[in-house]
């Protein structure tokens, strides 16, 4: 009896000891991840201020010197073209300063925290077709957007649809802005119990871009000027959003002319091969 009380406290002990290993592994992860968090959050904030001094500035001062010539001069000496011409830049610099500021705060917020996801069951086949109709509003006009897939029309998926709007409007919009002939074709499966969507076109996908220090890169001087005319947030953006999906994201461009770009992220989904 005594040996059967020791075996079973022995037991205990060890079970006991593996219970209290896992759950401080798994604390142990959750605090280098929240860590990591910080230290992303403190990059942008310093991200931010660099470019206040440095980026920002060139778009606020002609906002600034464009305002003043409009209010200093007289309604005798100042001509409606010239009014309106000053306006025009006004414009064209506010626009500049608030997309950056857009894109930024877009990255932060998948990239400085884990996003509150809602995740909901909806029919792919109906919202891949609403992100065609919306990527051909910004494609060249002989340019189309196709969508292939192995799986029903019936197929259902629960997902984050706030989420998979961003990631796939990046993508669409980057590659419709890449590619001058040919089609944009999408293409979307099951695997490994998630959802993998391809997205190929001609034309370069900026795949250094997925390795790029984006931190560095956005304190540079022309940072502003780069973010606005070649939308280089996207794919830094695209990968925290797939990062915080718990997803893959690859890019591959060959001789830098046909791009492909994948992800994947883990996601309940039934009615695979329902009415197939």
């Amino acid at each position: 009896m005594d040996v059967f009380y020791l075996i079973t406290i022995a037991v205990l002990l060890v079970v006991f000891t593996v219970v209290f290993y896992l759950f401080q592994r798994h604390y142990a992860r959750e605090l280098k991840r929240e860590v990591r968090r910080a230290q992303k959050s403190e990059q942008l904030k310093s991200v931010f201020l660099a470019n206040v001094s440095q980026a920002l500035r060139s778009p606020l001062k002609a906002i600034k010197g464009y305002s003043n010539l409009i209010l200093e001069e007289s309604d005798t000496h100042m001509q409606a073209t010239q009014v309106k011409e000053m306006a025009t830049h006004i414009g064209a610099n506010t626009d500049q300063l608030l997309s950056f500021i857009a894109q930024l705060k877009e990255l932060s917020n998948y990239d400085a925290s884990m996003p509150s996801l809602t995740l909901v069951e909806v029919n792919v086949a109906e919202l891949m077709a609403s992100y065609r109709r919306e990527a051909l509003m910004n494609t060249k006009p002989d340019v189309g957007v196709q969508i292939r897939t192995d799986l029903s029309p019936h197929c259902k998926a629960t997902l984050d649809t706030n989420s998979m709007h961003q990631l796939m409007m990046h993508l669409l919009n980057n590659a419709a802005k890449h590619t001058t002939q040919g089609d944009i074709v999408m293409h979307y499966a099951n695997e490994r119990r998630g959802i993998k969507v391809s997205i190929t076109y001609q034309g370069n996908g900026q795949s250094d871009m997925i390795g790029e220090d984006i931190y560095s890169y956005l304190q540079r001087e022309e940072a502003l000027t780069m973010v606005n005319g070649t939308d280089v947030l996207s794919i830094p953006i695209c990968k925290a959003i797939v990062d915080a999906l718990g997803g893959e994201l690859d890019i591959n461009t060959e001789n830098g002319q046909k791009t492909i770009v994948s992800f994947w992220f883990p996601c309940r989904m039934r009615d695979r091969n329902k009415g197939v």
